[in-house]
């Protein structure tokens, strides 16, 4: 079934909805939550919560790119059940990897107008992904969206793990030069 169908499914409040969801995604959003828990029975909590959280999202929001939708709701739920975990218990892991390869270039939280500021980096980070090369951009988005392990990004594009490291690192760089230049402190 197309995502349009699935979406018209929402808009009915038909419970199929949620069943053709899973069929065309679950896999997907399980490998999203999977990369930043490392563990099974909580991604598929995760997944499961990303269901009910599609159901109450959709109406009002008609999301153009259903796919992308799910893998954010699944992201954000998986790394508020990671921080949560980390709170609960310290320990290493992907997700914390990936925050602080990122705290060194994204300005920290802390202000009254963290709501505006986010929505404006996010613009500016969104629109720096775009300007990069194809390959670089999707290393970035594969590290810092979905949080897989350089060691997998490395397969995936037959590179070394040393070279998706300094790819990454020089993203980064560049990345943090050009939130600077738009007036962020880093």
């Amino acid at each position: 079934m197309d995502d349009t169908a699935i979406i018209e499914l929402y808009f009915a409040r038909s419970e199929s909805a949620i069943q053709e969801t899973m069929q065309k995604y679950g896999a997907y959003c399980m490998q999203v939550a999977r990369n930043i828990l490392r563990s099974e029975e909580d991604a598929e909590e995760c997944v499961t919560d990303t269901w009910m959280k599609a159901w109450d999202a959709i109406p009002p929001q008609r999301p153009q790119f259903l796919k992308l939708f799910l893998a954010k709701i699944t992201r954000n739920l998986s790394i508020n059940r990671y921080k949560e975990q980390r709170r609960q218990k310290r320990g290493g892991g992907e997700a914390e990897a990936v925050l602080d390869e990122l705290a060194e270039v994204v300005p920290a939280a802390g202000g009254v107008e963290d709501t505006v500021t986010a929505k404006e980096l996010h613009g500016l980070i969104d629109a720096f992904v775009r300007e990069l090369p194809e390959r670089d951009g999707n290393l970035f988005i594969r590290r810092y969206f979905y949080t897989e392990p350089v060691t997998e990004i490395a397969k995936r594009y037959n590179l070394t793990q040393t070279n998706v490291s300094v790819i990454l690192n020089r993203t980064r760089g560049k990345l943090k030069e050009y939130l600077q230049k738009a007036g962020y402190e880093v």
